[in-house]
């Protein structure tokens, strides 16, 4: 884009946000051009800040104008670059529209602008006695617009579902600068085309979520954690259908040894049971009273009798609850230094062990030398594989490495009839593996979606599949 035309852009950015919205200095555009993912360098032109719907369309209108592209920007927690800007895209950040619009004990639900963040909407939940169950360890930085965008789960899929399950209504300004209200918060709405349902999950690449009215519920009456040693991923899923038989859970985690050593060393924190195991198992399960907790602890005591499990620890209150917790929630921050090559995988449930071995087959005669961190949401199916780079090794051979080999992996996930990416999206990092979950004639059909919403094809481009 020639100079002139950038400077009449800026020009009237400028004229529409302020200096102080509309930010040029290279500091700005690196923190906001980027997501956690740091495979490439962010390189927008500008970062802008609208406080209002009017001011995300005006922004919009801009683009089309000066044949600009524009990045959707929320808490930029984001793992597969969906939210990179790297060749001269505007950045449009979502973070001053931030406020809780309205609540309605009622209907239960709240509605906000798509950058309040997961613990503010949580928050204003508990105020009203209800629950905004989608939770995670980003939920502090994380923002509404952007786990709707990519439909976020997190690590109470188990009982309570994705953010899909919890939206009820949404506003949202597509491509043409068209403010669609879809919707609008209600429980039973037959009346053809569900279009809140394609913006959920679109990664920006349709419209700007800028509002959504979400359903709350009734917090668990009880709650307790425990984690348990495993010798095996086999001896977890034997466990999972067992505890599901007598338990209400919330969340049932696992992570590796590898990933456990990783957490204890960086946060100097107590391993959680004496014995060393291959892996471990995170539950979370609701206690409505003594008689369910004492139903749970004699089946785990059978099974460390059984040697199904090697040992436990239940949380005593809700310090050694949120203690335990940590050992799993803190390990994508922890492993971050190491600036993994996340591959974010899920199948059925009852196939998670078998795809595993897969996988650690090809693991094991390609990446010999490298560390290995696995974790996941294992009650709901979704696996998270890490491979650590090597101090020693260039961030550029490294990735090279593992596309190399990403192939015969996401082969392996198709072969299990999974999905390459669960939770984080596709984005940059996965669009040329998306064949291997989606078929010709479904991509086909999102590139013609994406120019029906889209005709000018600024918003996002590049993300989930390329247009030729």
């Amino acid at each position: 884009m020639e100079n002139q035309k950038i400077l009449s852009l800026l020009s009237d950015l400028t004229s529409l946000l302020g200096d102080s919205r509309c930010l040029t200095d290279e500091v700005s555009k690196h923190h906001f051009g980027r997501d956690w993912t740091r495979f490439c360098e962010p390189d927008p032109i500008a970062v802008l800040f609208p406080e209002s719907i009017m001011e995300v369309q005006q922004i919009i209108a801009l683009a089309r104008r000066f044949e600009v592209p524009l990045v959707p920007s929320g808490g930029r927690t984001g793992l597969s670059g969906g939210a990179m800007a790297a060749k001269g895209e505007l950045v449009l950040s979502l973070e001053r529209m931030d406020r809780i619009l309205a609540s309605d004990t009622t209907s239960k639900s709240i509605t906000c602008q798509a950058g309040a963040s997961t613990a503010a909407v949580q928050e204003a939940a508990r105020q009203l006695g209800l629950m905004y169950p989608v939770d995670f360890a980003s939920s502090g930085s994380s923002q509404i617009g952007g786990n709707i965008a990519t439909n976020a789960g997190g690590i109470q899929v188990i009982r309570y579902g994705m953010t899909r399950n919890w939206v009820s209504g949404l506003k949202v300004v597509t491509g043409t600068g068209e403010l669609l209200d879809l919707n609008r918060g209600l429980t039973k709405n037959n009346t053809g085309l569900d279009l809140r349902h394609l913006m959920i999950g679109s990664e920006g690449i349709l419209g700007v979520i800028v509002e959504a009215t979400l359903q709350l519920c009734s917090p668990p009456q009880d709650t307790g954690v425990a984690v348990l040693g495993m010798p095996s991923m086999t001896a977890i899923m034997s466990l999972l259908e067992r505890v599901q038989a007598h338990s209400t859970l919330l969340a049932f985690e696992f992570f590796s040894d590898l990933a456990l050593e990783k957490v204890t060393n960086r946060h100097g924190v107590t391993r959680p049971l004496n014995t060393a195991c291959p892996f471990y198992a995170l539950l979370e399960y609701e206690r409505p009273g003594p008689e369910s907790e004492a139903v749970l602890l004699g089946l785990i005591e059978g099974a460390i009798e059984g040697g199904e499990v090697v040992d436990a620890v239940f949380s005593q209150n809700l310090a050694q609850a949120r203690a335990l917790w940590r050992l799993r929630e803190d390990i994508s921050e922890t492993i971050a230094e190491w600036t993994p090559y996340k591959n974010d995988i899920s199948t059925s449930v009852s196939g998670v062990p078998a795809l595993i071995e897969s996988i650690e087959v090809i693991v094991g005669q390609r990446y010999p030398h490298f560390e290995v961190v696995w974790y996941g949401h294992i009650g709901d199916g979704n696996l998270h594989l890490n491979i650590l780079k090597p101090d020693s090794m260039a961030l550029e051979e490294f990735q090279r490495h593992c596309k190399i080999v990403s192939a015969e992996l996401f082969q392996v996930v198709k072969d299990f009839g999974g999905s390459i990416s669960a939770e984080h999206g596709v984005g940059l990092l996965k669009k040329e593996f998306l064949h291997y979950s989606r078929s010709a004639e479904e991509i086909a059909l999102m590139r013609a979606i994406k120019r029906l919403f889209d005709p000018d094809l600024i918003l996002n481009p590049g993300k989930v599949f390329d247009l030729q």
